[in-house]
C-alpha cells in the first residue's frame, strides 16, 4: 500500500483536462494513490477510462451526483464551459438514472466504489429533493447488486440520508468530505460508515471535535480536487498529491503520530475498497 490515500478526487473533470497525467503523475511519485470519482455519467465514464491508464494506484467511483439529479448551476471545473453565453458556467440538463448504464460501468474491475451518492439539501427545492432520494435508492440498488461500497456526497441532510441508508443499504461506505457534527459522525459510525476528511481541516477549526470523535480505523482523506485546496495551497487549484496535508492536520488534531495515521488510513482504504 501506498503511503498517501486520497479516496476522492476529480482529475477526470475539465479541470485537468489538459493536464490530469502530470497531476496524477505527482501523486504517485509522492507514493499517492486515488479513486477518481464520477459525478453524471460522462465524468463517470471519463473516471474509469483514466483507471484503465495506470496498473496501479489510480481506481474509480461511478454515481450521479444528487445536484445532477435536476437542473442546476455548475462550474466549469468540472464539465467546462459550453452552454455558458458568459462563460462562467452553465445549468446542467439534469440526469435521470440510469441503472443498466451505471451497471455496465460498475462491473469494471476499476471501479471500486458506487456515488458519488446521496442527497444534498443545499438551496434544493421540494421537488428535486424527491428526485435525490429516488436517484440515491437506486444507487444504493446498484451497490448492493454489486457488493461495492458507497462513495457518499451529503450536504445539510445527514439525517434523511442515514433513515435512507438504514432502510436499503446491505453494504457500507464512506461519507466523503465529512463536515457534520460530533453527534452526526457518531451516527454513521454505528452503522458502520467511515468519514473521509478532506482539506477545510487546515484552515478552520470548525470540525476537530468531529474529527476527535472517528477512531482512526474508522477515518479517510479525500481532496476533493479540484476544490477547497489545503493549506498552504488555498487558492490555487487542488489536486491528489496535497493529501498529504490533511493527513498531517489530523494526526494533529488527533494528538497521535502521522505515521500512525497513514497506516490507519491505508489499512482502512484496503479493507473498504479491497485495494
Amino acid at each position: 500500500m501506498p503511503k498517501y490515500i486520497d479516496i476522492h478526487c476529480h482529475t477526470n473533470f475539465q479541470a485537468f483536462k489538459e493536464d490530469y497525467k502530470n497531476a496524477i503523475g505527482r501523486a504517485l511519485d509522492a507514493d499517492t494513490w486515488l479513486i477518481n470519482v464520477g459525478t453524471q455519467l460522462s465524468t463517470s465514464r471519463r473516471a474509469v477510462e483514466i483507471a484503465h491508464e495506470y496498473p496501479e494506484g489510480v481506481y474509480a467511483a461511478v454515481g450521479l451526483h444528487p445536484i445532477h439529479t435536476g437542473k442546476s448551476y455548475h462550474d466549469e471545473k468540472e464539465l467546462g464551459e459550453e452552454g455558458s453565453p458568459s462563460g462562467s458556467g452553465f445549468t446542467s440538463r439534469g440526469e435521470n438514472f440510469n441503472y443498466d448504464a451505471y451497471l455496465l460501468l460498475a462491473r469494471d474491475p476499476k471501479v471500486v466504489a458506487i456515488g458519488e451518492c446521496g442527497l444534498d439539501y443545499y438551496r434544493a427545492e421540494p421537488e428535486s429533493v424527491e428526485k435525490q432520494k429516488k436517484a440515491f435508492i437506486g444507487q444504493i440498488r446498484l451497490a448492493n447488486e454489486i457488493k461495492k461500497p458507497l462513495m457518499l456526497h451529503v450536504r445539510n441532510a445527514y439525517e434523511d440520508t442515514l433513515a435512507i441508508l438504514k432502510e436499503h443499504a446491505k453494504v457500507k461506505g464512506v461519507v466523503h468530505f465529512f463536515a457534520g457534527t460530533a453527534e452526526q459522525a457518531k451516527a454513521y459510525l454505528d452503522f458502520g460508515f467511515l468519514l473521509s476528511f478532506a482539506g477545510v481541516l487546515t484552515f478552520t477549526r470548525d470540525y476537530d471535535s468531529a474529527v476527535t470523535a472517528v477512531p482512526l480505523d474508522m477515518i479517510l482523506t479525500d481532496t476533493d480536487s479540484p476544490y477547497v485546496a489545503p493549506a498552504p495551497y488555498r487558492g490555487k487549484r487542488n489536486e491528489p498529491s496535497y493529501v498529504r496535508e490533511i493527513a498531517k492536520k489530523i494526526a494533529e488534531i488527533k494528538s497521535v503520530s502521522e505515521e500512525e495515521v497513514l497506516s490507519a488510513i491505508a489499512a482502512n482504504a484496503r479493507r473498504l475498497f479491497c485495494i
